[in-house]
């Protein structure tokens, strides 16, 4: 086991731009329950009859003084209450191409309980823009009900979108609604090693012990910054259609004649996560979903770790994980208090094998598994119920993925020994198979949350896992060998005679097996804290995750590392929604 290097945190201060879209645990979208109103279908030039059902006397007054129409008042018979006023306002908004920020509503919200209160009973219609006195600042109702459990992070949708599931922060036309959200992040962090000079912690590279103070080092960081946008192109109720775009700073340093003294700042603005989404809800209890662009895989990212450390996210260290372009589809089923979800994707099959000539990596990043001429093939299955019933706790997740892919290397006739030209005079190709699984649970309750993930499969290096090790070369019984680079010299190939049959050495990747446990502890609720005052945002995180490949599959790589473990404890402030250190 070797020795992982020790980090000291000496402050760490995050701002949260703006909300992200939040996906609501309840997949039913309000206007789906909207009873027809055709029978109130108004004579041309003529305000619509308001509906029979409506009790409302401002709703029908509005819709006689043609306001609004009887079929969008019908659309929202089916609305809770307290919905009711930002839905009315949405409408009237958009009927007169206005637009309306998160903020304004808030205000809206925060001044209606003062005006209702203030409001003399005997107050008529004409007397509502009447006031005495200055004008008051709107008024923020303080927070209610207890402090919320702590969330698992979910990088992955499982509930499906809903129709105008967000209040947009920008709005173009009538059918398209934006929603930007990002962070600032800044940490100074003191690294007892770190010999290969890396601002992240990598395994097994620890150095010589030898060395003056086990070559220690300093870093401050802002490259966790992060920028993202979530966008809906309405439709109608039943079919939504979103998507997302993201990108960070966590991309490599520049070399360019205007940039190479101050390199240190100039780091590369980088595409995390960008595609399209189609939900379709052909029913109350059931929804399909078809997605395509570059998101989290199936297999392995459903279950992320709570780290300080975001760079890298415990790369070698148990967290598997991965985002990669695909075409993926799935559906989700209610029962009972449960639901029921699973996903099936086509992959780009990356190995994570780079090219040797640079030129190569720049062109086309890496070929092996795009050389095998077929798609990865993953899936995930979700079972979401609510463990914990009381107020501000998540639903609970178990799940269960998989995948399977295949890589070529290929060996052009030009590189082929001249000991073996004549038995290959074409060159050659050799193949490998990757596969994996993962078990991961996610436990949310008043008093803790648990997460945690399992893996097991075989050249799991692209996903951050096996030690990030490729394949080894079998050459038992072989003699008189040579070596061969592949096409794209990111691998090499072993000749050799068998009985006196020139033969090429089979490769097999490393099994590997890891995993990670990640308990948080919400201490405000748990002391009881004032929701409403300083003391309502402490947490604290427990994590250990351990990665290792197989001893007799290390041996064949030539012996080395076959394991690498992590133990971290990290205490989060949250100063307001804004601010956290």
């Amino acid at each position: 086991m070797t020795r992982i290097a020790s980090r000291v945190l000496a402050a760490a201060l995050v701002f949260m731009l703006l909300p992200g879209l939040a996906f609501s645990s309840d997949g039913n979208s309000a206007s789906n329950n909207a009873p027809a109103n055709s029978a109130n279908t108004a004579a041309p030039g003529a305000p619509a009859a308001p509906p029979a059902a409506v009790a409302d006397p401002l709703l029908r007054l509005m819709v006689a003084q043609g306001l609004v129409t009887a079929e969008e008042v019908g659309k929202l018979a089916g609305v809770p209450s307290s919905e009711l006023r930002d839905r009315l306002l949405l409408l009237l908004l958009t009927k007169n191409k206005t637009s309306l920020t998160a903020a304004d509503l808030n205000a809206l919200n925060g001044s209606a309980t003062a005006t209702s209160e203030a409001a003399p009973a005997d107050a008529t219609v004409s007397g509502l823009g009447q006031q005495t006195g200055p004008p008051q600042p709107p008024k923020t109702p303080p927070p209610s009900g207890p402090i919320p459990a702590i969330a698992p992070i979910r990088v992955m949708q499982v509930d499906p979108a809903k129709h105008e599931g967000f209040i947009p922060d920008i709005k173009i036309g009538k059918s398209i609604n934006i929603k930007p959200y990002g962070f600032i992040k800044a940490s100074a962090v003191y690294d007892t090693s770190s010999p290969y000079g890396n601002d992240f912690p990598l395994p097994g590279f620890i150095g010589d012990i030898n060395t003056v103070d086990a070559m220690p080092e300093f870093h401050v960081k802002a490259r966790f910054i992060r920028l993202g946008s979530n966008f809906e192109w309405l439709d109608t109720p039943k079919v939504v259609v979103t998507g997302k775009i993201e990108a960070d700073f966590e991309g490599n340093f520049s070399r360019a004649n205007n940039r190479n003294i101050s390199s240190i700042r100039s780091n590369m603005f980088s595409f995390r996560v960008g595609y399209g989404r189609i939900d379709f809800r052909p029913s109350d209890t059931t929804s399909v979903f078809a997605l395509f662009g570059q998101d989290w895989t199936p297999f392995a990212s459903s279950t992320l770790p709570n780290l300080f450390e975001t760079t890298g996210l415990g790369v070698g260290f148990g967290s598997l994980y991965e985002r990669a372009p695909q075409f993926r589809a799935g559906l989700q089923h209610k029962f009972g208090g449960m639901s029921f979800a699973p996903e099936v994707a086509v992959v780009y099959p990356a190995f994570g094998n780079l090219p040797l000539n640079v030129a190569d990596q720049l062109g086309y990043g890496e070929r092996q598994g795009a050389d095998s001429a077929r798609p990865e093939v993953q899936g995930r299955l979700v079972f979401q119920f609510q463990a914990d019933h009381a107020a501000g706790v998540a639903p609970a997740q178990i799940i269960a993925s998989g995948m399977y892919g295949k890589r070529n290397v290929v060996v052009l006739a030009s590189a082929i020994p001249a000991a073996f030209k004549a038995a290959f005079p074409t060159g050659l190709e050799l193949e490998s198979d990757r596969h994996g699984f993962t078990g991961e649970i996610q436990i949310p309750t008043r008093f803790m949350t648990v997460i945690a993930k399992y893996y097991n499969g075989t050249d799991l290096r692209f996903y951050f896992g096996g030690q990030l090790l490729t394949q080894f070369n079998d050459t038992t019984g072989l003699t008189g060998t040579a070596t061969a680079p592949s096409i794209d010299g990111s691998s090499t190939v072993v000749l050799g005679n068998r009985a006196g049959v020139p033969v090429v050495a089979s490769q097999f990747p490393g099994r590997s097996q890891g995993g990670f446990v990640n308990v948080g502890f919400p201490l405000s609720r748990i002391f009881n804290a004032d929701p409403a005052g300083r003391n309502a945002g402490w947490a604290f995180y427990l994590h250990y995750g351990q990665d290792s490949v197989f001893a007799r599959n290390v041996r064949r790589f030539g012996g080395g590392r076959n394991r690498s473990d992590v133990g971290a404890g990290t205490l989060q402030y949250k100063l307001n929604n804004f601010v956290t250190f």
